[in-house]
């Protein structure tokens, strides 16, 4: 009997370890999968904007972190539909934080 609990028991333990190991096997490709913009917005929450294009409302800046994985700039505004001053630039792979905050993003439109 206690030789079956054992078993059992280790049978549990590797299902994560399975499942782990196929998401190692995947490759970066798949693991660099999600929102092409990423944000920690006022609300301290984490906002994500996939394919992005044109002005969008966005609320954050500040200490929070910004990435910007689109194939092109972005620009952040101060004020709400990319109005008044531009607080920053993000390029394309840039990382980092906006400075005091901002409230929209002007995305490249391509067709």
């Amino acid at each position: 009997m206690r030789l079956l609990r054992i078993h059992h028991s280790l049978r549990l333990l590797t299902l994560p370890v399975l499942l782990g190991g196929a998401a190692l096997l995947a490759g970066p490709a798949q693991a660099d999968t999600g929102p092409d913009f990423q944000y920690v917005g006022q609300d301290d929450r984490v906002h994500g904007l996939t394919a992005p294009k044109g002005c969008v409302e966005a609320e954050g800046g500040g200490t929070r972190a910004v990435t910007n994985k689109t194939g092109g700039s972005a620009t952040l505004y101060q004020g709400p539909r990319c109005s008044g001053r531009v607080v920053g630039v993000m390029r394309a792979g840039d990382v980092g934080q906006v400075r005091p905050f901002f409230a929209s993003i002007r995305f490249p439109v391509t067709r």
